[in-house]
């Protein structure tokens, strides 16, 4: 028996890190429906992240809009700093993630440097100030948002890739240091899902790709990530988990 909260005790907030895009907005809805306080981040399409704090207040649902660039450790630190004063954010789901695609000998050191700083970088940015108070509580879940690319590889991804794969190693080291302190930590890989990013699919890609023939839904992503969050998901950490349509 242990003493870990089978709840999450004090008030329920969770940070979505790239609320802006179609998967990250989907997550934030559907924590907000699940009675969590949504903390919606986002750098380059702030105003995206804005209406939809204005949509979830609308519902009735309670956010926040947290503006910082994930690859300025400083700003990160300093953007948190009045949501931490509030007490823990007991959830986070770092969802934030860029392209910039060449193939590796045609790559400059830019577009290498850039998916690694925003996915794997700002996990490290972010992450941190949030662990001990998460800690403290004895209760907490973090779940990255990597990708098939992550488990594959992706011609012309090489950069993208290694920032995903890289989450799924932190994720799988963090998970051993907090699992005795009621926190979990897994990754949902996802495949080709209906976003404005999967329109360079084609109906051809998607049936060769795919064994389901279609693309997923950004529901469906953040439907898992709903119960990996919740209570009943405490004894799943280390793990990532795929949600592809059976690509692999």
């Amino acid at each position: 028996m242990t003493d870990r909260p089978a709840t999450a005790p004090g008030p329920r907030r969770a940070l979505v890190t790239g609320a802006s895009g179609a998967i990250g907005a989907e997550i934030c809805r559907r924590l907000a429906a699940d009675g969590w306080r949504v903390i919606c981040q986002a750098h380059g399409r702030p105003a995206d992240a804005e209406r939809l704090v204005s949509e979830l207040g609308a519902l009735g649902a309670a956010a926040d809009l947290l503006v910082c660039d994930l690859a300025d450790e400083q700003g990160v630190a300093t953007a948190l700093a009045p949501f931490l004063a509030q007490g823990p954010i007991q959830v986070l789901v770092h969802n934030a993630g860029v392209h910039d695609d060449a193939v590796l000998a045609g790559m400059t050191a830019a577009q290498w440097h850039r998916p690694l700083d925003v996915c794997l970088n700002g996990f490290f940015h972010v992450a941190r100030p949030l662990l001990l108070p998460m800690i403290r509580t004895r209760w907490g879940r973090i779940v990255n948002v990597t990708s098939v690319a992550g488990i594959l590889g992706n011609r012309g991804q090489a950069n993208y890739a290694a920032a995903k794969a890289g989450l799924h190693a932190a994720g799988k080291s963090l998970a051993l240091e907090v699992a005795s302190r009621g926190v979990t930590v897994n990754s949902v890989a996802p495949g080709i899902i209906a976003t404005p990013m999967s329109h360079a699919f084609s109906a051809d890609d998607i049936a060769r790709l795919v064994p389901m023939g279609r693309a997923g839904e950004c529901r469906e992503v953040a439907d898992l990530i709903g119960f990996l969050v919740s209570d009943q998901a405490g004894y799943i950490t280390g793990q990532v988990i795929s949600i592809n349509g059976g690509m692999i």
